[in-house]
């Protein structure tokens, strides 16, 4: 019978294993931290960061650990083969390392797109294997090779080095067991809480500074994932992150941040439910939303950017262009959700994705159906992407073109047929319906400005030497656009129809800030027959423009939107926009940023609209505090309960 000193003993495998996870993980976690050395050195993060960073991986491995480590003080063998469990444990122990190398290996580049360590939009694209592997092997080959060959290497080395050890006959005395694993178990245990409170370790209890990305580091890229899966599979209450309000005081909330011209809101099974009578009093027009693809502020030479817009710039000219209206979050889904739907942000997946939106949930698309009109999304790709064809179908698109319709396409890359494939189908469909006297809404997605950043020859002088480069991605798909409004400007429906052209967001989430002001900064633009002239320089968001184009057209805005009707508002109304930066939501006005953090009291800020800098922070005021809150947990409220939607007993009438 072998003794607890005994060479053979199974613990001394797992604490060599252990080492080497968290060399790894600290020679990780350093290199970042060098990379963003400025970052970290502007918050003095240096120590949080290493020795938070080393409380994260102590706590995921002692969590991964645990069963194998119980089961290994327990095991006995009686011959010299391997039993089935240890070459569970073996596989077990190479599949953890497989996953812990490459998720490391992956974060920087995640880094650079995102602002932050992977997290729940990670395992959300991973749904898409091809359009992300198509994205992946046209544009980051090389990258994705190396960090294939580098962690198979160490899944294999890691294999090899415990095919011997991890078989050790009776390595610990039968009297020392109970012993042993009372102890392990109560020191992996404790490493897994991380904690002796109530709460177990989470990631606001190692995040330290305003900076979100500076944050990430103290997480290892494994553990943030995991964190994000749970998320996913058990969404957490915007009550739970933020607190609480009375189910009433959350209603009175969103009722006075809607505003305006309102009947009285005496609709119980759908509380924020009113009317808002149209600016516009002729035959009601058709409707064109282009939601173009990570398209900011920071692309458009009229907003300050680069100059990649000629068209859009030019444009700006000839109507309604908003030059402070804000996204209200940083995925495509988000921007579909605000402009479609109105709904505002929360800290979950937008509606798009979630279940209990997939029917009967309130879109300018439903309202509109209910006026006879057509309604049809059109995009390049493939449409079950990011669940959109589903809630489209559920809630009020009748017709999808989608890439397979797109039978002679002049381009297709890996997101699908090219911007002006897009409009061409749809210029083609709209003549159409002028032609047959019908009113129709046509919500256009564009694709091309995507990574790999793919568009045909011969459209563009490229700014950039590279050719597939976001820069002349972006230049592409405003030639595009520029294009198909030259055609629109000639057609038939020109004089009947409201445009509007808009950013789903901005391309990547830069800044130290809680919530990057500069990333949710968008272009949007109304054209039409009729629509003044005008920049408008207030604070909006995309919740705005639903409301305001309805009212433009000449319908009547009977829904349940929190968003204004700009064509009405009082000149003198400054605005306000919401921004949800991950679990950190935001409430912007001229004056100044008032942020919720998951746990924390509401921290305001004041803003430098030249830099959009945020400085001086001070805890908001309590009725302040109050007030944003009710909205942030309005969303979450309204969603649960189904209550955005057009209640049964309203009947619409059809002018």
């Amino acid at each position: 019978m072998h003794s607890m000193k005994d060479n053979n003993n199974p613990l001394r495998l797992y604490s060599f294993y252990v080492l080497y996870i968290l060399s790894f993980l600290f020679i990780s976690r350093l290199a970042l931290s060098i990379w963003f050395y400025q970052r970290v050195d502007a918050v003095e993060g240096w120590s949080s960061i290493l020795l938070q960073g080393l409380r994260v991986d102590i706590a995921t491995l002692s969590f991964l650990l645990l069963i194998p480590v119980i089961y290994s003080v327990f095991a006995s063998h009686s011959s010299n083969r391997p039993s089935a469990g240890s070459r569970l444990i073996q596989v077990w122990l190479t599949l953890i390392t497989i996953f812990f190398v490459f998720m490391e290996l992956a974060t920087p580049s995640f880094i650079q797109e995102y602002n932050i360590r992977p997290n729940r939009l990670f395992v959300e694209y991973l749904i898409y294997p091809k359009e992300v592997f198509g994205m992946l092997i046209k544009s980051r080959l090389p990258e994705l090779i190396n960090n294939t060959v580098l962690t198979l290497l160490s899944g294999y080395l890691v294999w090899k080095w415990t095919a011997k050890s991890i078989h050790s006959p009776n390595a610990i005395a039968k009297k020392w067991r109970p012993v042993v694993a009372f102890f392990v178990l109560l020191l992996l245990a404790i490493g897994g809480r991380s904690t002796l409170g109530h709460r177990p370790l989470n990631p606001s209890m190692v995040y330290f500074s305003n900076d979100p990305m500076v944050n990430s580091l103290t997480l290892n890229s494994f553990y943030s994932v995991l964190w994000s899966t749970r998320q996913l599979l058990n969404e957490e209450s915007s009550n739970k992150l933020y607190g609480e309000l009375p189910e009433q005081r959350i209603i009175e909330a969103a009722r006075k941040f809607k505003g305006g011209n309102h009947n009285k809101f005496d609709n119980k099974e759908v509380p924020t439910y009113s009317r808002q009578s149209a600016s516009y009093h002729g035959k009601p027009k058709n409707l064109v939303i282009i939601l173009e693809e990570s398209l900011g502020a920071r692309f458009v030479g009229s907003l300050g950017g680069l100059p990649l817009t000629p068209n859009i710039d030019n444009l700006s000219k000839e109507g309604l262009y908003f030059t402070r209206l804000f996204a209200t979050g940083t995925r495509s889904v988000r921007g579909i959700e605000a402009v479609i739907t109105g709904f505002t942000p929360t800290p979950d997946r937008a509606v798009v994705k979630l279940d209990k939106s997939q029917k009967n949930f309130f879109t300018i698309a439903a309202l509109l159906k209910r006026h006879a009109y057509h309604t049809e999304f059109f995009y390049g790709g493939e449409a079950h992407f990011d669940n959109m064809k589903s809630f489209f179908l559920g809630n009020g698109f009748d017709y999808i073109t989608e890439q397979k319709d797109y039978l002679s396409a002049k381009f297709i890359g890996s997101w699908g047929a090219s911007d002006e494939d897009l409009f061409n189908k749809a210029h083609q469909k709209f003549e159409t319906l002028s032609a047959q006297n019908k009113p129709f809404f046509g919500f256009v997605f564009s694709s091309s400005n995507h990574d790999p950043f793919e568009y045909p020859d011969g459209r563009i002088t490229p700014y950039d030497s590279e050719k597939f480069t976001r820069n002349n991605a972006i230049k592409y798909a405003d030639w595009a656009l520029g294009q198909y409004i030259k055609q629109a400007k000639t057609s038939n429906y020109w004089k009947d129809t409201v445009f509007l052209l808009i950013a789903d967001h901005d391309a990547r989430s830069q800044g130290v800030d809680l919530v990057p002001i500069k990333s949710f900064h968008i272009p949007a633009l109304i054209l039409g027959e009729g629509i003044p002239q005008k920049i408008d320089r207030r604070v909006v968001s995309q919740i705005d423009m639903p409301p305001t184009l309805l009212s433009l057209m000449g319908i009547d805005n009977d829904s349940p939107m929190l968003g204004s009707d700009l064509s009405k508002l009082d000149p003198d109304f400054k605005g306000r926009a919401l921004l949800q930066n991950g679990q950190n939501f935001g409430y912007l006005t001229e004056e100044n940023i008032s942020i919720l953090q998951p746990h924390k009291q509401s921290v305001s800020y004041q803003i430098n609209w030249n830099d959009f800098s945020l400085s001086n922070p001070t805890i908001t005021d309590n009725e302040q505090a109050k007030k944003i809150l009710g909205i942030a947990l309005w969303g979450k409220l309204s969603y649960e309960k189904q209550q955005y939607k057009i209640p049964k007993e309203i009947k619409i009438r059809i002018q």
